[in-house]
């Protein structure tokens, strides 16, 4: 019997591929080639026709997408893919008009009344669910900042067709030029201010698709609706050219960041959720830029000097963001007078906020003075203040948590026997984000460099990182190195950081061959 023959044609062989209407408590769904996840009896419940299963390859969680929430992040992400292809017929001048509408309605009392009575109710709720308000509230520096972060967009030069490179030959060149890169998703913590950074991507001729913690999602919504929206159409830019997924659903962000007309998919908050939001793009086939975990570590050398340690320690803790010190490490020979310099840089710290909580590696406890080890505090956290020990043993393996502290500064201290056993622990422990060497020895700042595996280094304060701030570029986020570092990119993504890069060929021979011995002039 022929083999051919006995092959099931296509009328005979069964259905390869077909719809997921339903799912069962305990259904075996494979993940990753090689393992099996189960369906839990809420989530088989839950589903329903329509609806979508999102299976991360990468750990085997199960995400439910109801139909609704797919819908609606589609939708938003059809806009702005729509607005992309629209925006290679707008002039740069229009998109220099945004920026410039955009920082003007933010600066109009009227409008900014607005925003700041949605962000309050944002900030009563979230405070009533005990959720941290730390980087929620706005205020009159936020406005400022945010103002002039799109008034550097406003003036910065259009990146659309900036060669890159020019290659001469004989009869022809080539030009490699800066292109808009199309869809980036964006999806953000409660941090309003973000809106502003994230429309930079506009500069360079790409388009944005935000999603905004549910925490702020109130907050959004007023800036899309008084300042954001009113300026899209003042400058004449096509509609969804910076599109909200409105929806406070974890969903609305996987439905998002599963979408393949996505360029490139941008997230910052917690590390887990970036993490498993960086996985749900990666298998959709869509770059990322992740932006979570962060926290700063300051090293002392043995040639410090303990008042340049000092002020580092202090300027770097009044207040917590990423780039907020997290783990300080003092080298055991300079103990005497160094681990005091560091206690009195936390006492002035306490003072410009609500106390501070320091977590002592095993073994370095007995360097503080007694009245630090049996203190006790009131630590300003998210539910509310609450009394504490002071100063608290953590466990080396430990060194890699992050404090989220709210009114109460929270770090950890190690004692180490050499600048050298301080970089193997950042290496190994920390989301190799950002790290700081006082030291008066030359050398050692270059053996640093060389050994610390960070984006950013210095040799001061730590919260020197930041777009705005040390670049004067309003920033995407900050990538740490906790995943391997990043290709043919710095740690600091901002709207002229986006883009793709074509190649035009102007060719002045008309006769120009590839093989001319055998060609003959026409």
């Amino acid at each position: 019997m022929d083999d051919a023959a006995a092959r099931p044609t296509a009328e005979t062989a069964a259905p390869r591929t077909g719809r997921l209407e339903t799912l069962a408590p305990g259904q075996a769904i494979p993940f990753g080639g090689d393992r099996v996840a189960h369906v839990s009896e809420p989530l088989a419940k839950a589903f329903q026709p329509g609806d979508r299963l999102v299976v991360v390859q990468e750990t085997g969680d199960l995400l439910h997408v109801p139909a609704v929430i797919q819908t609606l992040a589609a939708d938003a992400v059809g806009r702005a893919h729509g607005a992309f292809q629209a925006l290679g017929a707008t002039s740069d001048q229009a998109i220099t008009d945004f920026f410039q509408a955009f920082a003007a309605n933010l600066a109009d009392d009227a409008v900014w009344s607005a925003i700041g009575e949605a962000n309050a109710a944002d900030v009563a709720s979230a405070q009533a669910r005990g959720r941290s308000t730390t980087r929620l509230a706005v205020s009159e520096a936020m406005r400022r900042d945010m103002i002039a972060g799109l008034e550097v967009w406003r003036d910065a030069p259009a990146s659309r067709g900036r060669v890159l490179e020019r290659v001469e030959h004989v009869g022809w060149s080539v030009e490699q030029t800066a292109a808009p890169l199309g869809v980036v998703g964006f999806i953000f913590e409660g941090r309003p201010n973000v809106f502003a950074d994230a429309t930079g991507v506009l500069r360079s001729g790409a388009t944005v698709v935000f999603r905004i913690g549910s925490d702020a999602l109130g907050t959004a919504r007023a800036i899309v609706e008084h300042a954001l929206e009113p300026a899209l159409k003042a400058a004449g830019l096509p509609d969804g050219a910076a599109a909200l997924v409105d929806s406070p659903a974890h969903a609305a962000g996987w439905a998002m960041f599963s979408d393949p007309r996505l360029a490139l998919a941008v997230a910052r908050g917690s590390g887990p959720a970036v993490a498993q939001l960086g996985a749900i793009a990666r298998q959709a086939g869509t770059p990322v830029s992740l932006h979570g975990t962060g926290g700063a570590w300051i090293v002392a050398d043995p040639s410090a000097d303990a008042q340049r340690f000092k002020r580092a320690v202090y300027h770097s803790l009044d207040r917590k963001v990423c780039n907020t010190l997290n783990v300080c490490a003092i080298v055991r020979e300079r103990a005497t007078d160094l681990v005091p310099a560091f206690l009195e840089a936390l006492r002035a710290a306490g003072e410009r906020r609500q106390g501070v909580k320091l977590h002592v590696v095993e073994g370095g406890e007995s360097m503080l003075p007694e009245s630090w080890r049996t203190a006790r505090l009131m630590v300003g956290r998210a539910e509310g203040p609450r009394e504490e020990d002071q100063v608290e043993i953590l466990a080396r393996e430990d060194l890699g948590r992050e404090w989220e502290w709210e009114e109460t500064p929270e770090l950890s201290l190690v004692m180490v026997d050499s600048v050298e056993e301080a970089v193997a622990l950042f290496n190994h422990y920390s989301p190799q984000f950002a790290a700081s060497l006082i030291a008066q020895d030359a050398e050692a700042h270059e053996r640093f460099y060389a050994a610390i595996n960070a984006p950013f280094v210095g040799d001061g304060f730590t919260r020197w990182v930041d777009g705005q701030f040390a670049l004067d570029r309003p920033e995407l986020g900050l990538s740490n190195w906790e995943h391997g570092r990043l290709f043919a990119r710095g740690g600091v993504l901002s709207g002229d950081g986006v883009f793709t890069v074509r190649a035009r060929v102007r060719q002045t021979d008309p006769d120009l061959d590839r093989n001319p011995d055998t060609a003959r002039p026409l």
